[in-house]
């Protein structure tokens, strides 16, 4: 149950109760600040970390498995770490991935990645969905931050005396809905993909299709995953195999056209898999087992700019990208430390929260960042699409060389971790208390 005095004088109002926006919540609640985080499902949330929970005990049944997993980076880990949400992650489920194997499919070039290349443990760690969430609802309930579900935004007011207002409709034991509204001095939306906030807010986007549509299921195989993430680039798109807890088990994102997306998912099971197999190599022995087979279609989407007075954008609401390289929820989980580290500052230096030029201090932070990553996965999406015999060759011949060349994988390792460039507090070692 939430008090009427948790809605009240907030700083910030978060709108979207995924990965980012609870990190969102959590860091700004961490340098002091009043949030409320709402949502428009109708799930209650804080009972759905124990639901969650409970399921990943079972390391054994594969229909346990979330077929939505992230690689998270040790900048990512870090910041959950330093937010306590790790530990509990750490607690219920994780696959840390100690090797990257990258092979081009339509010819002889292949890299190996490895933490042992530049002293670490592993590259990052692949944690389902469900695990994070759990883990990020478990925390926001010890911390008493109210997460308040069933909220649908309808309309939000243009800035008034440093203050927005947002009216929700709001679910109440599945009766006729309320309308309710809320008000703070900052909306952050991160409200995924088809943001409201962003609609709302009549922000511009840069988007077009990747023409590829991304399978993505659990599977079992003939022999272990061996802590490595595989990843083999077709004619047709890249296929991912990536290590879970039990190390028969991997979690793959097959990218390929709508039309061949199509035909897979119009297969048994049993087709499947060995479709799956072959185009795989059968790099891990035969495909055995395959559940929860989903499908989405790929866009880019970039927001033109990700702040106005009083709001800012983060995570998939202002940025989406192809999950070629996993990247996708690391970016959101910096924009979430950057802004909170950026509110404190400018509140320290006397700045209100909605100026729109703190704000576009964030903004400066992250938008070059993300624009950077975005037109990488375009760059690489391209490489990898069917290309003349000699571009082909060329790009074999580069991948080998890049494997031979050390001290270009080490870098390459490092940005991929997350461990190089400016990074906000949250995102380096344990911060104090």
């Amino acid at each position: 149950m939430h008090s009427e005095q948790q809605f009240t004088d907030l700083d910030l109002i978060v709108v979207g109760a995924g990965m980012v926006g609870l990190t969102a919540a959590l860091a700004v609640q961490r340098y002091g600040f009043k949030v409320l985080v709402i949502d428009g499902r109708e799930d209650d949330f804080l009972a759905q970390a124990d639901r969650m929970a409970e399921s990943c005990s079972d390391f054994e049944n594969i229909d346990s498995y979330d077929n939505r997993v992230s690689a998270l980076t040790c900048a990512s880990e870090n910041i959950l770490d330093n937010l306590h949400v790790w530990s509990k992650i750490a607690a219920l489920r994780h696959s840390p991935y100690r090797h990257m194997q990258v092979w081009d499919g339509e010819g002889s070039g292949s890299v190996h990645f490895s933490g042992a290349q530049i002293q670490q443990q592993h590259l990052g760690h692949i944690v389902e969905n469900k695990v994070a969430l759990a883990a990020l609802l478990a925390t926001a309930e010890e911390c008493s931050l109210p997460v308040l579900g069933g909220a649908k935004v309808v309309a939000m007011s243009e800035p008034q005396t440093g203050r927005r207002q947002l009216t929700c409709q709001l679910s109440v034991n599945s009766g006729e809905p309320e309308e309710r509204s809320f008000s703070a001095k900052l909306i952050v939306g991160a409200d995924g993909a088809m943001s409201k906030i962003r609609q709302l807010a009549a922000i511009p986007l840069w988007q077009w299709d990747y023409g590829h549509h991304a399978i993505v299921a659990t599977v079992a195989t003939e022999r272990e995953n061996q802590s490595t993430a595989w990843q083999r680039f077709t004619s047709d798109g890249p296929l991912a195999f990536l290590p879970l807890a039990n190390s028969h088990l991997s979690s793959i994102v097959w990218s390929t056209s709508p039309a061949h997306a199509s035909r897979l998912m119009a297969m048994d099971d049993q087709q499947f898999s060995a479709a799956l197999g072959r185009e795989f190599e059968q790099r891990l022995g035969a495909v055995t087992k395959v559940c929860q087979r989903a499908v989405f279609p790929l866009r880019q989407r970039h927001a033109k700019h990700y702040v106005q007075q009083g709001l800012a954008l983060i995570g998939d609401a202002c940025h989406t990208i192809h999950p070629l390289a996993g990247q996708g929820v690391n970016l959101g989980l910096l924009d979430a430390a950057v802004l909170a580290e950026t509110l404190n500052r400018g509140r320290q230096r006397g700045q209100s929260i909605d100026s729109e030029a703190l704000l576009k201090q964030f903004q400066r932070a992250r938008h070059g960042d993300n624009l950077k990553m975005s037109a990488t996965m375009q760059a690489f999406k391209w490489l990898f699409d069917p290309q003349p015999a000699p571009l082909t060759i060329a790009r074999n011949f580069g991948m080998n060389l890049l494997d031979k060349a050390a001290p270009l994988k080490q870098h390459i390792m490092q940005q991929a971790m997350g461990l190089s460039g400016e990074l906000p507090q949250l995102a380096r070692q344990k911060m104090p208390e």
